[in-house]
């Protein structure tokens, strides 16, 4: 178990639970410094406090691809030894795993990135899904308890949406919903990639940027066909896109959301799974940092 600075201890002691909803404007007066506070995080002495509040030392959070991003002759074939259900696709494995492991579910009534950003793209009202026991210390204000039927229609509805998994443990989370112990809280991000609040990896201190990671085993590849426009680029929400000699050239902070799949005129990105045992592995890294039994 990681010690929790003394900071985030006092955080959760003066946490106005009467009415939390002071909490939410707080945040969204800090959003438009969004960016500068990431960048503070390179400031020594000041980041470490900064990265202390963020993340743990135990902290991983991990995107999953787009189901569209996905072939489905690519799908089939990796995910052959789990044998799921012919209609279930790559995303809802590891959710609906997690799903049906938890005990305790609890969808939020609201986006705190889109609530906070005015998001006119995306439904506000699709909010996060957290897992385990520390989820029901979450105010009642923000959400409410479902049962496993429910959570799984919420993913359901949020993929439709065109929204894009991110799971894993964040102490940013436990802090702001007041929701301890953080090594018993599972988030499941609904993001867009006008909003996001990972946005500010870009930005970061490095050391903070790698707590969120691309699914094991996944590659992301500009073939032949790239034309340049950049379209791609456009919709990055890391910034990992850059148009070099005519072609798109993604780099290693890419975390492997597939948008830029979706989005290329010419279908010249390709997203490609390495390793036969990425379901498993994606599942093994998030249940040794969280427990949601």
């Amino acid at each position: 178990m990681t010690k929790k600075p003394s900071l985030v201890k006092l955080l959760h002691k003066i946490y106005p639970r009467k009415n939390p909803w002071i909490v939410v404007a707080f945040i969204e007066i800090l959003w438009p410094t969004l960016f500068t506070l990431a960048k503070m995080t390179k400031i020594p002495v000041l980041g470490k406090m900064l990265g202390e509040l963020l993340y743990s030392k135990d902290d991983k959070l991990i995107y999953l691809p787009k189901r569209a991003a996905v072939t489905r002759r690519e799908v089939v074939e990796v995910m052959q030894p789990l044998k799921p259900p012919e209609n279930i696709v790559l995303p809802s494995i590891v959710v609906e795993y997690f799903i049906k492991k938890a005990k305790h579910h609890f969808i939020m009534d609201f986006c705190i990135c889109r609530k906070s950003n005015q998001c006119e793209e995306y439904p506000i009202n699709l909010g996060c899904l957290f897992l385990g026991e520390a989820s029901r210390n979450l105010p009642s204000e923000f959400g409410r308890s479902v049962t496993e039927n429910e959570a799984l229609e919420h993913v359901e509805e949020c993929k439709e949406a065109g929204l894009v998994h991110l799971i894993g443990r964040h102490r940013v989370d436990s802090i702001w919903l007041n929701a301890p112990p953080e090594e018993k809280l599972l988030t499941i991000c609904n993001c867009c990639p006008c909003c996001c609040l990972h946005r500010t990896i870009p930005f970061l201190h490095p050391s903070l940027g790698a707590k969120v990671k691309r699914m094991p085993g996944l590659t992301v590849e500009v073939t032949d066909e790239c034309i340049g426009c950049g379209t791609c680029a456009d919709i990055c929400f890391v910034n990992a896109i850059d148009v070099r000699n005519g072609k798109a050239d993604i780099g290693d902070v890419c975390k492997g959301c597939g948008r830029c799949v979706e989005v290329c005129p010419e279908g010249a990105i390709n997203l490609t799974i390495e390793r036969s045992d990425f379901l498993e592995k994606t599942i093994s890294e998030i249940e040794h940092v969280v427990d949601v039994s």
